[in-house]
């Protein structure tokens, strides 16, 4: 067998969209797992569309994934360029060879594909105008996911316009034969388009690559593809929220493909050593930001310390650069994200988790405060706790522990009776991290202002 070649080829025309990174994946999956070359060609002939706002981020969103192209734009390779509207030379060359097959005729200014059958001239009332009708027996497909796929193929069709632009199907036969790829991995609403392919392969005589067509994405929820429009659809989103790379690649890849088991967690090293083509599902694939949220916390988690505070840096800097956090001490900031690091579900949401770490100005909740203050006798443990914290030992999260825990001893009080007021009083709210390692770190001086804030209030 040939080495495998696969190829990703988005178009520049919009957003990169959480389908077109599935697809790229799949095909740099397949090629890493076979040992095959990965190729990125881009699909930039309409130019009313394009932009190079969109180029750039087809690049960067892909550079981001970690989904390194082996030929293409900025890399090179034997087979370009890797951009469709500087390949207008090699589409002129490959017409010709296909005007001397006998397969092609000019109609209505334009060039038509000639299918080879039975043929009639017939109307047609929608489009209002005459199209060759042509009886064909129906072109076989053997996907190496769909299995056995027939579809009929019965009109001729344009390969180039009347202004001289080739079609999308002409140009993408031509690439995939002249880059010599030998599988076309591509998603499921392109399956339509495959027998006319296929035509095409067989008129230039060359042998027609392996299809493999991935199930669609659909909206998270209701009916239907996932569109550029729905929620959490484009990567950008994803990187603009700090999420990790590596876990949305993760999740990408079970989305649509089993390597059987539960996992849901998975280095991309053991994605490549597993995947193949088999195991991706026919069925379409349902989006669930709740799982990808799910499965990005798991990665947080075990980052290292450094790697952890080092990205939480990198995240306020581009998205919260006039955040008080980033006017702290480095050592502080590093252990109040250290601190919240097994608590938040995203990098986005450290500047509201951890704001009343770094300013006085925070907000206290008021539905938090009146549930808070309506049980018990919280000022009564306010005045004892704040009597108390000239003794607290605030070396360590179990010495405040056993100091919150003593004084409640004295009262006949569990460490839970201080617990709550303790914790509207120094962060305004009732979640976060353990109030002992919030004691830690904003030290007797401010525990003690801040508790006698609340208590004045």
């Amino acid at each position: 067998m040939s080495q495998v070649r696969v190829r990703f080829a988005p178009s520049p025309t919009g957003f990169f969209h959480i389908g077109s990174a599935r697809t790229a994946l799949f095909n740099w999956l397949y090629a890493r797992h076979t040992g095959g070359v990965f190729i990125l060609r881009i699909e930039d002939t309409d130019k009313e569309r394009n932009s190079d706002q969109f180029l750039n981020l087809i690049y960067d969103s892909l550079h981001w994934l970690g989904l390194n192209w082996d030929e293409g734009p900025k890399v090179g390779g034997e087979f370009g360029p890797y951009l469709q509207s500087q390949r207008g030379a090699v589409y002129r060359e490959y017409l010709e060879k296909l005007k001397a097959t006998g397969r092609t005729y000019e109609k209505d200014g334009a060039t038509w594909f000639k299918l080879i059958g039975e043929r009639s001239e017939v109307f047609d009332d929608h489009r209002k105008k005459t199209v060759t009708k042509v009886k064909t027996a129906p072109t076989v497909i053997d996907d190496l996911i769909r299995g056995r796929v027939e579809r009929l193929e019965d009109e001729d069709f344009v390969i180039v316009r009347s202004d001289g632009n080739p079609v999308f199907h002409f140009t993408n036969v031509v690439d995939d034969i002249a880059m010599r790829i030998t599988h076309v991995i591509r998603g499921e609403d392109h399956l339509s388009n495959t027998s006319k392919h296929v035509e095409l392969f067989k008129a230039f005589g060359v042998p027609v690559p392996q299809f493999a067509h991935i199930p669609l994405i659909l909206k998270q929820n209701g009916p239907g593809k996932m569109s550029k429009r729905d929620q959490g659809a484009l990567i950008e989103e994803y990187q603009k929220r700090g999420f990790l790379p590596a876990a949305l690649v993760n999740f990408l890849s079970l989305l649509g493909w089993n390597p059987g088991g539960d996992r849901e967690k998975m280095p991309v090293e053991e994605i490549v050593r597993l995947f193949d083509l088999p195991g991706v599902n026919q069925s379409n694939a349902r989006f669930d930001d709740k799982k990808l949220a799910h499965v990005n916390m798991l990665y947080l988690l075990e980052l290292p310390p450094d790697t952890f505070v080092e990205k939480a840096r990198q995240y306020f800097e581009a998205q919260h650069p006039d955040a008080p956090a980033l006017k702290a001490k480095a050592a502080y900031f590093r252990d109040v994200m250290l601190l919240s690091q097994p608590k938040i579900k995203g990098l986005e949401e450290l500047p509201a988790y951890t704001a009343y770490f770094f300013t006085e100005d925070y907000v206290v909740d008021p539905k938090v405060r009146e549930k808070v203050m309506a049980k018990g006798d919280p000022k009564a443990r306010l005045h004892e706790l704040i009597g108390a914290l000239a003794v607290f030992d605030f070396s360590t999260d179990s010495a405040i522990e056993d100091s919150i825990k003593n004084l409640g001893g004295r009262h006949n009080l569990a460490f839970g009776d201080y617990q709550a007021v303790a914790r509207l009083g120094v962060s305004g709210t009732n979640a976060g991290p353990s109030i002992t390692g919030m004691f830690r770190l904003l030290g007797r001086e401010k525990v003690e202002e801040r508790l006698k804030r609340l208590l004045g209030s």
